[in-house]
């Protein structure tokens, strides 16, 4: 129902009254991180990301946030801050911010990030862009946000304490309190403990690794891996997969490579374009004589080179997986190699991880995983880190982010092992309203908070027709009928009838011919009928003649030609589809 005037009023002055904060995505998920707070007539919208289709998201590039709430009421943003530079916390910014066109506030590596996003997916867009240092104050709306400096898998990653009329608020961004940063760039120890002191509302904590017992170890101690793995094969070739906007464990890579005498040969769309970024915005310090194209890597001796690529999650088409499979234009494996593969799989990944590392040994490859050594450690805080948080911070409430739904559920398990009343800990779903006064907090009716998929350029809703069609097919095949019919609607020539996904060929012969005789009935009963009723019952006689030989039901798709005396041919391609 349409609100009217006078309830629009009335819902403002009450808003006035309350902060409410309301995730649109990045609950009970890995990735599609956004959020906002919102009092009276200001909100502040906290990252944009994205996130990778599931395994039955058939041919779907990545999946964003319904942004329907954000669109709505986009005069009252004051402004989009942005964590770090990780896919799913800007990944979506290109399909948002052309809509609400609002200032964006981030570090410098995170708005090289997004503005070589938005080179590639909207070129004629200029972005309002901000940058901001770890300790500098901006006030957007009603709202003091201080950037506080937090550590990572990238550079230049922030939190947030954020002063609203109700109270402050903590928004810890992904997180670990790493003792020994490669960029001497620490904690915000400080701000986290004076906010402690002067009072907490509400804390918003990183749950991803909130399964995890003990302490994340330090990133400076896969450096130290590489440095044995480079030393202990010194007459192979290394090739190392790991994530594009890794840039400290690259630069490690690519200094570890310096000193051991090899040259470094960049395989993957996104890594070379991240590894350019970072040596631009000087986060990587090397000239271009570290560097050999692929195409040079046949006529170099082993022992000199080590390979950066992409591929660590077992993407389809990523360096290396082509590798693997021996389809790489200049790079063919075999037994002088070594992989390290330095990521752990994503949730929904395992399986062609998996299968890579097979077909890596079928090559002869000398494979280093994360279960064999230290190739690997997380960005994100451990249980006793994110007990750490919840003690300095002291909040008054809590709500665990960034996770999918178990891992909220054990960080709130933490936070009653700190002590906090299960009344002042909420575990939200995408979509809730959790509202704030000076007395109590509360869950409030959802905001619509669903997802929409990206394919190419198309963007289409989670359960649209689209990925439905896509299913079937996959499901089941396809069967696709051609007839032509006179003025009268009748046959001028048997049906043809093709079919792909179904059965064997050596087994369609005979099963054609049945559903050409049960074609040409069906036709001949709708005679002086309209198109639409002789394709209506092409799919119904090829669906009943099939239900006697499968329990699948294919998707049908038929075409009826009409053959007119005086004007020659005029089609009419009328699709449907079985269920």
């Amino acid at each position: 129902m349409p609100i009217t005037s006078g309830q629009r009023k009335k819902k403002t002055k009450r808003g006035r009254k309350e902060l409410r904060f309301i995730p649109l995505g990045g609950m009970g998920e890995i990735g599609k991180n956004i959020s906002l707070l919102e009092y009276g007539n200001d909100i502040l919208v906290i990252d944009s990301g994205l996130k990778f289709p599931d395994e039955d998201m058939l041919g779907i590039d990545f999946v964003i946030p319904d942004f329907s709430y954000l669109l709505e009421n986009k005069n009252k943003i004051r402004g989009l801050v942005l964590t770090h530079g990780h896919e799913d916390h800007i990944g979506s910014l290109p399909f948002l911010l052309p809509q609400i066109d609002v200032p964006i506030y981030g570090t410098r590596l995170t708005l090289g990030l997004v503005n070589h996003k938005f080179q590639e997916l909207k070129p004629d867009y200029t972005v309002k862009a901000n940058e901001v240092h770890a300790g500098e104050v901006v006030r957007l709306g009603c709202f003091n946000v201080h950037f506080m400096s937090t550590c990572h898998s990238i550079p230049d990653s922030l939190g947030l304490a954020i002063e609203t009329p109700v109270g402050n608020i903590i928004h810890s961004g992904d997180f670990k309190f790493d003792p020994t940063p490669l960029d001497a760039r620490p904690p915000d120890y400080s701000t986290l403990v004076k906010f402690g002191h002067k009072g907490v509302l509400l804390l918003l904590s990183d749950s991803t690794n909130a399964e995890e017992p003990g302490y994340t170890p330090s990133e400076r101690g896969v450096g130290q891996t590489l440095e044995g793995i480079f030393r202990l094969y010194q007459n192979k070739r290394i090739v190392l997969s790991m994530f594009a906007s890794n840039l400290h464990r690259i630069n490690q890579v690519i200094q570890t490579a310096l000193r051991f005498n090899r040259k470094v040969a960049l395989i993957g769309r996104s890594m070379n374009a991240n590894v350019e970024l970072a040596r631009q915005l000087g986060y990587i310090d090397v000239d271009d004589s570290a560097f050999v194209p692929p195409q040079a890597l046949e006529g170099m001796r082993y022992n000199r080179v080590a390979v950066l690529t992409t591929g660590s999650q077992g993407e389809p088409f990523s360096g290396l997986v082509l590798m693997s499979k021996g389809e790489h234009k200049y790079i063919k494996l075999g037994p002088k190699d070594l992989v390290v593969i330095s990521a752990l799989p994503i949730p929904g990944n395992e399986k062609l991880v998996s299968r890579t590392i097979d077909n890596l040994f079928r090559k002869g490859c000398e494979v280093i995983y994360e279960g064999d050594r230290q190739t690997h450690v997380s960005g994100h805080a451990s249980q006793e880190e994110l007990k750490m948080m919840l003690s300095m911070v002291k909040p008054r409430y809590f709500v665990p982010i960034h996770g999918e739904y178990r891992h909220l559920v054990r960080h709130t398990q933490l936070a009653h092992e700190l002590g906090m009343e299960p009344r002042d800990v909420f575990v939200l779903e995408n979509g809730d309203v959790l509202s704030f006064n000076q007395e109590r907090a509360r869950i409030k009716d959802p905001v619509r908070a669903g997802a929409f998929l990206i394919d190419g350029t198309s963007m289409g809703e989670i359960e649209g027709s689209i990925l439905q069609e896509r299913r079937l097919l996959a499901e089941d095949g396809i069967i696709a009928v051609s007839v032509t019919v006179d003025e009268n609607m009748s046959l001028c020539a048997p049906p043809s009838i093709e079919s792909r996904g179904f059965l064997h060929q050596d087994e369609a012969g005979e099963l054609y011919k049945r559903l050409e005789n049960a074609i040409a009935a069906s036709i001949k009963r709708a005679k002086g009928k309209r198109p639409e009723a002789i394709s209506q019952a092409i799919v119904t006689a090829v669906r009943q003649e099939l239900k006697h030989i499968s329990k699948s039901l294919p998707v049908v798709l038929p075409s009826v030609t009409i053959l007119q005396s005086r004007s020659g041919l005029a089609e009419a391609h009328l699709e449907s589809k079985a269920s």
